[in-house]
């Protein structure tokens, strides 16, 4: 009993030693050897992760514009209005008159329409009617079918008669010479007004209309399209005593260069100072046939230009034009 008791123990202890069935031997090692080397791994790519410096990116990135400083801009305004002095030397108000009462009229008369046509119509308005007593006494169908041309012939035979009477009611007979006076006729407004301060009066204005504001915005002069208000901003720009012929300057290259839909700027000559080139034709070939009035070879808009123009008179009301 004592030998076969040693035999089942030392087989039992043989049994517990062995490996399991269908496990090799050294199994268990080589799982943990592998284990141990993907720590490794993971520790070596982490450790690399956050010692590793990033890379710096080489592209050259555009740098942005700076925005145009405020001095800038003022600089750079005033030399578009002297360089536009040596373009249009001739610059001038673009209605036939021969006193205050007649630029009054016809300015009134040029709303929705052109100056040419109100030139070409005003003769025979005035050679009926020369005085204010004489055009507040009309019958205002007549009046209606002499300006009919002009457009809203209605509405302006209205004006034209009601400011009239109140020039030769309130002011006897003449037009005042002061803003807050012009401003109070029928169909008179600031833009009016400063046409003939400026141009019956020499009082110093800035006549925004249409292509004033329009290239006042190209120009960046101004963000704004009320017209009080960039009156007002294109003031701070420019001394006093400029805004007058500042005004007939800006008018000229809009009407003649400048235009709304299709502007020449192929043709420009201060395109280096504009901000906005390029949103017209730059072909020059191609812009040139886009110049109007004197600079394209045509008739300009007054049928009795001053001396100096260098452009052809335009023709009279059924003569073309």
């Amino acid at each position: 009993m004592g030998e076969q008791g040693a035999s089942k123990r030392v087989k039992a202890t043989n049994r517990k030693s062995s490996p399991e069935p269908g496990r090799a031997a050294g199994a268990r090692p080589a799982r943990a050897a592998r284990q141990g080397t993907r720590r490794a791994d993971t520790t070596e790519k982490s450790r690399a992760a956050t010692t590793e410096k990033p890379r710096a990116d080489t592209t050259e990135k555009p740098r942005a514009a700076k925005p145009e400083s405020r001095l800038a801009m003022v600089r750079r305004a005033r030399r578009i209005n002297r360089e536009l002095a040596e373009v249009y030397p001739y610059a001038h108000p673009e209605l036939d008159f021969r006193n205050s009462f007649e630029l009054l009229v016809a300015t009134v008369l040029s709303a929705q329409t052109t100056d040419l046509r109100v030139n070409q119509t005003t003769p025979a308005l005035f050679a009926k009617y020369p005085t204010p007593e004489d055009l507040a006494a009309a019958v205002p169908e007549e009046v209606e079918e002499l300006i009919r041309p002009t457009g809203f012939f209605r509405a302006k035979t209205k004006s034209i008669m009601g400011l009239s009477a109140a020039l030769r009611d309130d002011f006897g007979g003449e037009v005042p010479g002061r803003l807050e006076d012009l401003v109070k006729l029928p169909g008179v407004g600031r833009k009016t007004a400063f046409v003939v301060l400026g141009n019956a009066f020499g009082v110093p204005g800035i006549t925004v209309d249409t292509h004033f504001m329009r290239l006042a915005r190209r120009w960046r002069w101004t963000e704004s399209d009320d017209p009080v208000k960039i009156e007002a901003e294109v003031a701070t720009i420019f001394p006093k005593s400029e805004w007058t012929m500042l005004s007939h300057r800006v008018i000229f290259h809009g009407r003649r260069i400048c235009h709304a839909r299709k502007p020449a700027c192929g043709a420009c000559p201060i395109t280096h100072l504009c901000p906005s080139y390029g949103e017209g034709e730059t072909d020059p070939e191609k812009a040139a046939k886009l110049l109007k009035y004197e600079k394209g070879g045509f008739p300009g808009q007054r049928l009795n230009p001053p001396p100096d123009y260098p452009g052809r008179p335009a023709p009279p009301l059924g003569a073309g034009g």
